[in-house]
């Protein structure tokens, strides 16, 4: 198996080119990061792929990262365009598992619908589900073990930024955060982001007005984001009827950085129900 990454970038006639990072080989997973960060927030999941012999095609959304948004990305509707874009580049007919995470949760749903016989499995990890009005409320933000010391180490930026995610603070927690969240903030095309953010619901919700989504699904959510939250998952849940989904304590927004192993055991059981 290549465990040396490869970076391409992809495209269509409509929307800005992508850029993506190729690992491994394998059946193909691809992994859909959230909002203001890039493809490394994902790549903390690597190993729990590459066991399971999967091909990982991680993806900057438009704006973030190395991908840059031309005029075309005025909201959501055109970032899915752009992935869309990416995903037909990188499998072309090829059956692919489909990761998103927060923003790229709801971009994901909106892929597996459009291209629903390619698409053999959906994880969404804490997941945006509401864009808009009529979201649930969200917990209050919780800080459960807090660490003065660290973040006082740290540089004052950088530190409250941890601290505005982070449930429980740790030298162990802060270390994930700053090799896989703290680079995508840094990077983020913030106009890119105002226009995108003009648009941010999609012009139709990917569960109104079609079947069932009938592949294995798996959803993760923190029982402390307060970010998206958890409870607009019980609105689509029916919709998934092979959905297994979880919410986990001690984790927030950044669900799989905070809770790691356990968010590793459950995409690997949803590796393999997709798989058989």
């Amino acid at each position: 198996m290549s465990t040396n990454p490869q970076t391409s970038l992809t495209a269509d006639a409509r929307t800005s080119p992508l850029h993506t990072v190729t690992r491994g080989e394998g059946a193909p997973v691809l992994l859909v990061h959230g909002f203001g960060v890039d493809h490394r927030l994902l790549t903390s999941l690597d190993g729990t792929f590459a066991e399971a012999g999967r091909r990982r095609v991680y993806v900057d959304l438009p704006g973030m990262g190395l991908s840059p948004a031309g005029p075309e990305i005025t909201g959501s509707d055109a970032v899915v365009d752009a992935v869309a874009g990416a995903a037909q580049r990188a499998f072309g007919d090829e059956p692919f598992a489909l990761v998103g995470s927060s923003f790229g949760g709801m971009v994901a749903r909106a892929l597996a619908h459009r291209l629903r016989e390619q698409v053999t499995g959906l994880a969404l990890l804490a997941p945006l589900v509401v864009a808009g009005a009529g979201r649930s409320g969200l917990p209050l933000k919780t800080t459960l073990v807090e660490d003065p010391d660290l973040l006082a180490s740290l540089d004052p930026e950088d530190a409250a930024d941890y601290a505005e995610m982070a449930v429980i603070q740790s030298p162990e927690g802060w270390a994930r955060f700053r090799a896989h969240a703290l680079p995508g903030i840094r990077r983020a095309d913030q106009a890119a982001m105002d226009r995108i953010r003009a648009g941010y619901e999609l012009t139709a919700e990917p569960e109104q007005g079609s079947a069932p989504w009938t592949r294995p699904t798996l959803i993760v959510s923190g029982r402390q984001d307060h970010v998206v939250g958890y409870a607009d998952v019980v609105g689509i849940l029916e919709h998934y009827p092979r959905a297994t989904w979880v919410v986990l304590d001690e984790a927030g927004h950044n669900v799989h950085l905070d809770q790691p192993e356990l968010v590793a055991g459950l995409l690997a059981e949803w590796l393999g129900r997709v798989g058989r």
